[in-house]
């Protein structure tokens, strides 16, 4: 079973990888557009001097990760350098043969940015990383106290930057931050999943009754929270649960049957596991 899971991280990691490479060869690096991180740098030496954009962001990925671990320990293993080594490869490797589909600037930021997160979300589901500008932000992080996120954005942003000036459009910059905008969104979606479920926060009157009509009714299990007023201090359980969005407007009729003063808040649940929803594999 172990072997199994290891072997299914690791070729969801090289799918991962193969699909990043295609979105950056038929989309953004033949067009210019240097959507950030090391493959955007990789980009921009690559039309200036004609370097290999795969071998170029392993040549920056090597030392940054012997200096993350030096640094940061040895939670960064084994994944990193085969996320990062396939990359390169199949960068360079694919270059050739994966067909350029169009030079429309935004098609190709929203395109290349959608099958570039699909690809790295993958990579990251399967507990993979590419190593790159999140190596480089944890190191900042570690070294200034500037928070991860601050310290990705602000190496993204001089990644474009520097494609802006270099290329000399800032038209260029402008079409690599939606790419880049894009790729992360779709990263959180590979990874979270659609929401396909609603979480209900109920604070009523009589929870017993919207517990017990929720679970008879639409056949949904319920938890109580405790909870405590702010201002009036009084004890009172919140009812929590988690239904399929098609059932949504059920929960809310049954609620306000019950008890018409009932304060519900409904929220995005994404990627529920358990009885029945989906089960872990």
């Amino acid at each position: 079973m172990v072997k199994r899971k290891w072997l299914r991280d690791y070729l969801g990691i090289v799918l991962g990888t193969v699909i990043t490479a295609v979105a950056l060869n038929m989309f953004l690096i033949p067009n210019k557009v240097a959507a950030g991180g090391i493959s955007g740098l990789a980009t921009v030496l690559h039309h200036t001097f004609g370097l290999p954009v795969g071998m170029t962001m392993l040549a920056f990925d090597i030392p940054m990760f012997l200096l993350s671990v030096k640094i940061l320990g040895t939670r960064f293993g084994m994944n990193t350098l085969l996320g990062a080594g396939i990359l390169a490869a199949s960068i360079d490797l694919s270059a050739p043969f994966v067909p350029v589909l169009t030079h429309d600037l935004l098609l190709n930021s929203l395109y290349g940015g959608i099958l570039a997160g699909v690809g790295m979300g993958i990579v990251f589901k399967f507990k993979g990383t590419t190593a790159g500008t999140d190596l480089a932000a944890a190191i900042i992080h570690k070294v200034t106290k500037i928070s991860i996120g601050q310290a990705l954005l602000g190496v993204d942003f001089f990644v474009i930057a520097t494609a802006g000036l270099v290329f000399g459009s800032a038209e260029l910059s402008l079409y690599g931050l939606i790419s880049l905008f894009v790729t992360t969104q779709i990263i959180d979606l590979v990874q979270e999943g659609s929401s396909n479920a609603k979480a209900f926060f109920i604070m009523s009157q009589s929870p017993e009754k919207v517990s017990e009509a929720i679970m008879t009714e639409l056949g949904r299990g319920v938890t109580y929270l405790a909870g405590r007023g702010a201002y009036t201090h009084a004890e009172r359980e919140v009812v929590f649960c988690v239904v399929s969005t098609r059932e949504v407007s059920a929960v809310k009729d049954l609620v306000y049957r019950i008890d018409c003063q009932a304060f519900v808040i409904v929220t995005d649940a994404h990627e529920v596991l358990g009885e029945g929803f989906t089960t872990h594999r």
